[in-house]
C-alpha cells in the first residue's frame, strides 16, 4: 500500500509555531498551488489552497526559514481525522500530515531587506 502526496507551492501565511499541551511543536501551512490547465469557464489558471500540519523538526526549520511567499516542496501522508460538532453530528476529512520538507525559494527577513 502507499500513502504519499507530493506538493509544491507558495506559502499563503507566515508559519506560526505552537507547543501542544503534551510539549510537542507543530505548525500548519497553506499551500497555494496554481493547477497546470485553464478552467474552461473564465479561461484562467485556478488555485487549490491545501493545509499542511508539520510537527517536531520540520516545524521549527520551515517557521525559521520561510514566511508567505516562500516556495516550498512537500513529501506527505494522508490521515483521516474525525470532528465530532455534537453528539448527533461530526464529520471527517483528509489532512495532509508532512514528512518532508524541501525549501525551494524562501523568503527570508534577510531575503526582504536586500530586495
Amino acid at each position: 500500500m502507499l500513502n504519499q502526496v507530493i506538493l509544491v507551492g507558495r506559502l499563503v501565511y507566515d508559519p506560526e509555531l505552537r507547543t501542544t499541551d503534551d510539549g510537542k511543536k507543530v505548525t500548519t501551512i497553506t499551500l497555494a498551488l496554481q493547477r497546470t490547465f485553464k478552467s474552461a469557464e473564465s479561461g484562467t489558471y485556478e488555485t487549490d489552497f491545501i493545509r499542511c500540519t508539520l510537527w517536531s523538526g520540520i516545524a521549527e526549520n520551515t517557521v525559521q526559514y520561510c514566511k508567505k511567499g516562500s516556495t516550498v516542496g512537500v513529501k506527505a501522508r494522508l490521515a483521516q481525522r474525525f470532528y465530532d460538532i455534537d453528539e448527533e453530528k461530526s464529520f471527517s476529512y483528509p489532512e495532509v500530515i508532512a514528512e518532508k520538507i524541501t525549501f525551494i525559494n524562501t523568503k527570508t527577513a534577510h531575503n526582504n531587506a536586500s530586495s
